[in-house]
């Protein structure tokens, strides 16, 4: 009797070790995208009620060396050299009222209650930004550049 109760308790022990192991081998998938080394492919629509209405976006550049700000128009769909450096912006897409579906990204409406912008910055040549600067969260994947600091301040419609 005592052998048997020995042989079940050990029976058990073994087990309860292989159910174990085999959870550790199982671990969970990685449960998002970065987490898995690669970035979903996102894709920007502009709809109807927006398209062909905004003609420039306002940005903000702060020089933190110099400690001063300084703001300027770059029209949607240009590149354009900010004056006294080597930096160029190019905008690539405005949304007025950003939202995200998915990984649709576009516009509630055409009413700028949400204004993003994507933005391309290049110093001396490199890319050193590639992103989206929001009106409302400037500090939303903000850009990190010992020099300089970007932010969105507005937009100007189509005259």
């Amino acid at each position: 009797m005592q052998l048997m109760r020995y042989m079940i308790l050990l029976l058990g022990t073994l087990l309860l070790l292989l159910a174990c192991s085999r959870q550790e081998e199982q671990k969970s998938p990685p449960t998002n995208a970065h987490e898995q080394g690669i970035q979903k492919q996102t894709t920007v629509v502009e709809p109807k009620v927006s398209k062909g209405k905004w003609r420039s976006v306002v940005i903000g550049i702060t020089d933190k060396q110099k400690g001063k700000e300084s703001e300027y128009e770059f029209p949607i769909g240009t590149r354009s050299t900010v004056p006294d450096s080597e930096i160029i912006i190019s905008v690539e897409n405005f949304l007025p009222d950003f939202t995200m579906q998915g990984t649709v990204l576009t516009s509630q409406s055409n009413d700028p209650k949400n204004p993003a912008a994507k933005i391309k910055v290049f110093d001396a040549g490199q890319e050193i930004f590639k992103g989206w600067l929001f009106a409302l969260y400037p500090t939303t994947h903000a850009f990190q550049h010992p020099r300089y600091g970007f932010t969105l301040k507005g937009c100007l419609p189509v005259k």
